[in-house]
């Protein structure tokens, strides 16, 4: 049975800007339904023109794009709460692919309606702005990260990124979290080789910093992992618009 808008679980999440009751019914007309993917389904592929767009409500993926050599470049991770499509909704085609790694439920809206959207409710079309704007900044500091940090800072700052994601859509459980992708998927998004991945897991391991192993996440020291990510420890995260 589809998830009503009114009782969306992760509606209830403090990460997650409220909902006037205007909106939450604009968001239920606007919700064709649901779909249920296995784990590495293609949910959108780069040059496509989707007629649909999503928001992620259980399950994780990925975001890449295909190099002219066949490699991929991983761009992003996608959790719970995550909005899906908007570059087909404006630019008429993908220009990246989205898959899911694990078994996904997400809702899904028509990408005809998105212009109604911007015509009837305003106030919604500036939280897809500020999601995009978000976005291009997280891309912005990925760029700076691949061209100042070592490989262990990248990727302890990317356990605190994900990490801080995750506890905010209800996936961490203590300092333990799901961490379903691959050592590939973490070199490719940071610009290492698989063999320094591994190196540099090991020294995190060693330093009780973090592990990861099995498709979990063991965050020991979260400010000893935030000094080596140079992030500031007490830092909180950012409210944010749930399409």
């Amino acid at each position: 049975m589809a998830t009503d808008c009114q009782n969306c679980p992760l509606r209830t999440r403090p990460i997650f800007e409220p909902m006037t009751a205007t909106e939450v019914a604009f968001m239920q007309g606007f919700k064709t339904g649901e779909l249920e993917v296995e784990g590495g389904t293609t949910l959108m592929m780069e040059a496509s023109n989707s007629p649909q767009l999503y928001t992620a409500l259980s399950g994780m993926g990925l975001r890449y794009k295909t190099l002219l050599s066949g490699e991929r470049q991983v761009i992003n991770f996608v959790v719970p709460g995550d909005f899906i499509g908007l570059q087909a909704g404006v630019m008429q085609e993908m220009q990246h692919s989205v898959e899911a790694t694990t078994d996904m439920k997400l809702c899904v809206f028509d990408r005809k309606r998105l212009w109604a959207l911007f015509r009837d409710h305003p106030d919604r079309a500036y939280d897809l702005t500020w999601l995009a704007a978000v976005e291009e900044h997280l891309l912005g500091e990925s760029l700076a990260i691949l061209g100042h940090m070592s490989g262990l800072e990248r990727i302890a700052r990317a356990f605190v990124r994900l990490f801080d994601r995750g506890a905010a859509v209800g996936l961490t459980r203590g300092a333990e979290m799901p961490l379903p992708y691959r050592q590939q998927d973490l070199a490719d998004a940071l610009g290492l080789s698989v063999v320094h991945v591994n190196k540099m897991l090991k020294r995190l391991r060693q330093e009780r910093a973090a592990t990861w192993q099995n498709g979990r996440l063991i965050v020991h020291d979260r400010d000893k992992l935030c000094r080596i990510a140079q992030l500031e420890t007490d830092r909180q995260p950012m409210t944010r618009p749930l399409i």
